[in-house]
């Protein structure tokens, strides 16, 4: 395995402290434990999150995805509505859940079909939930399963909903393809020409004006961002241009990423976590052993050429499937006889320059998650950020450490200097895959989880997405 080698400081004699008492290194018992997590309650979410009634915190309950496979591959003849649904149909069986005390829906979904624009609503009914359970469809690029678990929590927190299925679903084997805008624009006007002029008519009114190119040409889904006309692979490839991060630090963390993720994998970590497909959990990007810095070092610059860094290897690549996550009030979770994961105990959603920093939002929500519940990095035991490219998320740890880009964009008061060792240690998006309207759904699933058996206190959750927006959330282990 390569070993990615990045700055990071040793913790305060404070912080050790912190984490002996609270069970990072040595534990501290129960009792201790049980005193502990009310101070930090006390004193972290008081103001954060201090008009939420007692009882109406969300938990993490569950959470399941299917086999993240590459585009066009095992799920190349299914639509994102039947991924979704077989995600949430999964979560149910998983879970044991009661399809009567389901209150609402919400996925997060990017490329969109046009029969179900409302793909919460048909996954729902087609994964047999109740007609009378509402449901929505959010669109926030990369984020949106960030958006749908968010939008969900805020409903249980204002009291209007205590149990929601949140997730999202994306697929690139079927994408919706438009003919040229102006054999549309004639299609539509189609019917009021033959009514007119008959069959002739309409053949004459269908013909006139077009050219060759209209015949033929085809609109597929933009992969440039619509304002600023740059493919986000151009994008991140300045970005590490400006943050010093070389082409061998991004081969490094893209071995890594799949060395883990392979690891996971052969360990079982994602038995629980990953619903078979036709009976497989195999998740096909995922390239383990094969993945090497030497394999990964020949590759061409995929956007900025000739002298960019970004390669195939070190860009997550298109990728189908679906994930869904069980929300709930602490009092009906309890009621219901779960034992949650974790707290939901805060959110960010954060936008910045998309000409400048179009994939720095996990800095900047990030740094708004600490300031407001006054935390800092030595709190977080797990971190699970999102990979959209090795250059992307190797800025974005170079951003949170600097001293120059806080004083310019924080105020002056940095993030910090993440723990390599505790970040994405299943893997990530490099490896895993990355449906854009999925994956936030699995990092916050995959980060529960990690709180629960490596027994650690706090979780931050990141990710990037398209137009400069970004994203970062605080999970709470919970103990009965």
């Amino acid at each position: 395995m390569t070993t990615l080698t990045l700055t990071t400081r040793s913790r305060s004699r404070r912080s050790r402290h912190l984490l002996n008492i609270i069970g990072g290194e040595r534990g501290g018992g129960p009792r201790v434990f049980r005193r502990q997590q009310q101070h930090y309650q006390q004193q972290f979410f008081s103001t954060a999150r201090g008009s939420i009634p007692r009882g109406r915190e969300v938990v993490i309950v569950g959470g399941v995805r299917l086999p993240f496979a590459q585009a066009s591959t095992i799920y190349a003849d299914e639509m994102a509505v039947d991924l979704q649904r077989l995600a949430i149909k999964g979560l149910i069986d998983r879970t044991a859940l009661s399809k009567d005390v389901i209150d609402y829906v919400v996925c997060g979904n990017v490329i969109q079909e046009v029969k179900t624009s409302n793909i919460a609503r048909e996954a729902s009914i087609n994964a047999g939930l109740p007609y009378h359970i509402p449901s929505h469809t959010v669109a926030q690029a990369c984020i949106s399963a960030n958006a749908a678990i968010a939008t969900g929590a805020t409903a249980i927190q204002a009291g209007h909903a205590d149990v929601v299925i949140a997730g999202g679903v994306e697929t690139f084997s079927d994408v919706p393809i438009r003919l040229s805008r102006p054999i549309r624009q004639k299609l539509i006007t189609l019917p009021k020409a033959m009514k007119k002029g008959g069959p002739f008519g309409a053949l004459k009114h269908l013909l006139r004006g077009l050219k060759f190119q209209h015949l033929v040409g085809l609109e597929t889904p933009a992969i440039a961002n619509y304002t600023t006309g740059e493919v986000m692979g151009v994008s991140s490839d300045k970005l590490s241009a400006k943050f010093g991060v070389s082409r061998h630090d991004q081969d490094a963390f893209t071995v890594r990423s799949h060395t883990l993720a392979h690891q996971a994998h052969d360990d079982g970590f994602y038995h629980e976590e990953i619903i078979p497909y036709h009976g497989s959990r195999t998740e096909n990007g995922i390239k383990g052993t094969t993945t090497t810095l030497d394999t990964v070092g020949k590759l061409k610059p995929a956007f900025v050429k000739p002298h960019g860094t970004h390669t195939a290897a070190n860009s997550s690549y298109l990728t189908d499937g679906a994930a869904a996550t069980l929300i709930m009030s602490v009092d009906k979770a309890n009621e219901l006889g779960y034992v949650p994961w974790a707290y939901l105990r805060d959110w960010s959603f954060r936008s910045c320059n998309p000409w400048e920093e179009l994939l720095l939002g996990p800095t900047y929500c990030s740094h708004e998650i600490f300031q407001r519940n006054q935390l800092t990095m030595q709190d977080i035991g797990v971190f699970e950020i999102h990979e959209a490219f090795a250059g992307q998320i190797l800025s974005n740890l170079v951003a949170m450490d600097s001293d120059k880009f806080a004083d310019k964009n924080l105020g002056g008061k940095k993030v910090g200097a993440v723990d390599v060792e505790k970040m994405n240690t299943k893997g990530g998006s490099l490896s895993i895959g990355h449906p854009f309207g999925a994956t936030g759904s699995r990092l916050v699933t995959t980060a529960s989880r990690r709180l629960q058996q490596e027994e650690q206190r706090f979780a931050l959750v990141a990710a990037c997405a398209d137009g400069g927006l970004g994203h970062a959330c605080l999970l709470e282990r919970y103990d009965p």
